[in-house]
């Protein structure tokens, strides 16, 4: 099984492309939208930014499904 790599929060569509170039796209987790739409509507109602890793293992807790 390999291991998933998760984007990193500043940087998603500049490590997609690295893992492109180095034929690892396979491994690489990329958050549903939803989890960028939640993330920012936290962000303007609290003025917190969560890690998009937090947000979306909040939202499967609460029972969100992709």
């Amino acid at each position: 099984m390999k291991k998933k790599i998760y984007l990193k929060d500043n940087s998603v569509l500049k490590d997609f492309y690295k893992a492109v170039q180095e034929n690892r796209l396979d491994r690489v987790h990329i958050p549903h939208s939803d989890v960028f739409y939640v993330r920012i509507a936290i962000e303007d109602r609290s003025g917190i930014r969560y890690s998009l890793e937090r947000i979306e293992t909040a939202m499967k807790q609460q029972g969100w499904k992709k």
